[in-house]
């Protein structure tokens, strides 16, 4: 498995990371730890949790499965998301002083550390102001509890204020963004791809596989498969409003070069600017070790040339206020 630096910084990650968002809600405590030992057996090193997920359940296994090996992991978690109360009254402040130290100290309980690599602002905050965050999360490195700092949902303006005033202040600035992104969802390169490349800061894209869409198991017209994400009815208005055009240029595309959609939806995504690692959800040591084996796709120029040529026939938008994920 290849590693990178996030962004500018001395932080290496491996290709591929793990979403854990399906720790402790689609997966229980065994299925996590397969998943979690796969993933280590195939040299993946990065694992992207959050306190918001499963409301703790997932940094709870998370931790519970890394066990002594804990130092050989680079260990993302993130707060500024609603836990219903669970780190007391917000006030819907939930990047201040007080909110974040009781959010990271509830997580390194859960995670079961001491310290985190890499700790993120889920979400913006536009009731408390970026310096107090930044100077929360610079007290947090400055003890040692964070390694790293990073943000995720925030849109090209909001980073680029953001790092501007880390900067000028004199404080920790975020080493990555981590955002919505995919060959199907490309909205990010609009302005968020070019202001990471000019600050130095790393991409993670979630959702890579565009909730199963890119991953070849679905048709046009076609029903979806027994079993699959899409299959149930709180998706099924996603497989239904699906771009097929370009799902189905990029299936060509894939076939053309003798590669899986999964290769062209991984190792694609992986050769874009500023991408640092692309964090892929698994419920099954399976879906590990095809994450793996796709990222090792290394596309050539004119492979890449080719691939940003298929565009959505729809215009995105990813000035969302109230990220969901």
């Amino acid at each position: 498995m290849r590693t990178r630096a996030l962004g500018r910084s001395g932080l290496q990650v491996s290709v591929v990371g793990i979403g854990c968002n399906a720790f402790g809600t689609r997966i229980d405590e065994d299925r996590t730890k397969e998943v979690v030992h796969a993933a280590l057996d195939a040299g993946v090193t990065f694992f992207d949790t959050a306190d918001t997920y499963g409301r703790g359940a997932s940094e709870v296994l998370l931790g519970r499965a890394l066990g002594a090996r804990r130092g050989d992991v680079v260990l993302a978690t993130k707060a500024g998301m609603d836990m219903g109360g669970m780190n007391g009254p917000d006030w819907g402040a939930r990047a201040s002083r007080r909110y974040l130290r009781r959010a990271l100290e509830a997580s390194l309980n859960r995670l079961g550390t001491d310290y985190v690599d890499l700790y993120q602002l889920h979400t913006p905050d536009r009731v408390t102001p970026i310096e107090e965050t930044l100077s929360v999360m610079d007290d947090f490195v400055r003890e040692g509890k964070v390694r790293y700092v990073g943000c995720s949902n925030f849109t090209a303006w909001e980073l680029v204020d953001a790092d501007w005033t880390a900067r000028t202040s004199h404080l920790t600035p975020f080493v990555s963004a981590q955002n919505e992104y995919s060959l199907y969802n490309r909205s990010a390169e609009a302005e968020l791809v070019p202001a990471c490349e000019a600050l130095g800061i790393g991409l993670l894209p979630y959702f890579p596989l565009a909730y199963g869409l890119l991953t070849g198991k679905y048709s046009r017209g076609e029903e979806a498969p027994e079993g699959t994400r899409l299959a149930e009815s709180s998706q099924a208005a996603r497989l239904e409003g699906a771009d097929w055009d370009q799902i189905e240029a990029l299936e060509s595309y894939a076939r053309e070069r003798g590669r899986t959609m999964l290769d062209v939806a991984i190792g694609g995504l992986a050769a874009q600017p500023a991408v640092a690692s692309v964090i892929a959800g698994a419920t099954r040591a399976e879906q590990v070790h095809a994450n793996v084996e796709a990222a090792q796709w290394e596309p050539t120029a004119e492979d890449l040339a080719a691939l940003d040529a298929i565009r959505p026939t729809a215009r995105w938008s990813y000035t969302t206020f109230a990220p969901r994920r």
